[in-house]
């Protein structure tokens, strides 16, 4: 029973990732650039429940609601300022770009908010309608948090893959992705897509956030940090790119930490998930469900 139980944790956690992970893999598929100031957007989503929820005690949808708009609007911003002029700059320029505005936000976090680790209040915590699930016989128990977790993961997902395939702006993002050049020649609206792309990605950070500090209920402004690694592996593990993937990657990756600090060592968890990663790609450099892609020279 307590392998289930690890193993539906992982899930949880790895649904976390996975929703991190789509906004990785979006702007790598659409921009094709590397995010990493994606991480830092989940925490200002996080600090904006913390303090609409658990200090004004707001409904939890509008708090939500609220920081997927602050998100969208933050991540909109960072792609007009910071990236949008290094369009055709080295990818080198672009990521040290991204690590750079990572920074800024910490460092804005730190001074407007303190460094001093905040307790988060989980956003079912005022919800008595929702109760842990509690199964053969109550030897295994899931929590509200895990489930809400999984289930909004796997909602996301399919209303995403549906967007994408059956809207006009969808099939803008994916002509951009296989050739940016020709879409604007046909009259796509490059920027203006990947704008969208940011923004949808911003807001599942937010998402994200939230279902994180809910399911572990510490607040810094690190926090976003090493999810946001964690993530990056993911949709790497699943193959950039693919929003399956992303999701597949999530999910495994989950299950690998956690089983890995329940069986083996919670000091070597994290080299364990890296060095997973690095067999992988090893056997298959494409990720799990990427493409291989020719580039003519």
């Amino acid at each position: 029973m307590q392998f289930l139980s690890y193993l539906i944790t992982g899930i949880s956690l790895g649904s976390v990732y996975a929703l991190i992970a789509l906004g990785y893999t979006m702007v790598y598929g659409i921009a094709k650039m590397l995010n990493f100031a994606h991480g830092d957007i989940i925490m200002i989503g996080s600090y904006v429940v913390f303090f609409t929820f658990g200090a004004s005690s707001m409904n939890p949808i509008l708090s939500i609601l609220l920081s997927m708009v602050v998100c969208t609007i933050l991540g909109i911003v960072i792609e007009r300022v910071a990236y949008r002029p290094l369009r055709e700059a080295p990818s080198l320029a672009v990521l040290i770009t991204a690590i750079g505005v990572s920074y800024l936000l910490q460092q804005v976090a730190q001074l407007s908010w303190g460094s001093s680790p905040k307790s988060f209040i989980s956003i079912v915590s005022r919800t008595e309608a929702l109760q842990p699930l509690s199964l053969f016989d109550g030897q295994l128990t899931i929590s509200v948090e895990t489930m809400l977790t999984i289930i909004v993961c796997i909602v996301i997902m399919i209303a995403l893959m549906w967007f994408i395939n059956n809207t006009s702006a969808g099939h803008a993002m994916l002509a951009v992705s296989e050739d940016r050049g020709a879409a604007q020649l046909m009259g796509v609206n490059v920027n203006g897509t990947i704008s969208l792309t940011f923004a949808i990605g911003s807001a599942l950070a937010a998402v994200a956030g939230a279902l994180l500090c809910s399911s572990y209920p510490t607040l810094q402004p690190t926090t976003g940090a090493m999810p946001g690694i964690k993530a990056f592996v993911a949709a790497v593990f699943g193959g950039i790119g693919s929003i399956p993937g992303a999701f597949l990657g999530g999910v495994l990756l989950g299950i690998i930490e956690n089983l890995s600090k329940a069986y083996i060592s919670t000091q070597l968890s994290d080299a364990i998930v890296f060095l997973v990663l690095i067999v992988v790609l090893l056997v298959k450099p494409t990720g799990l469900l990427g493409k291989k892609v020719n580039v003519k020279v």
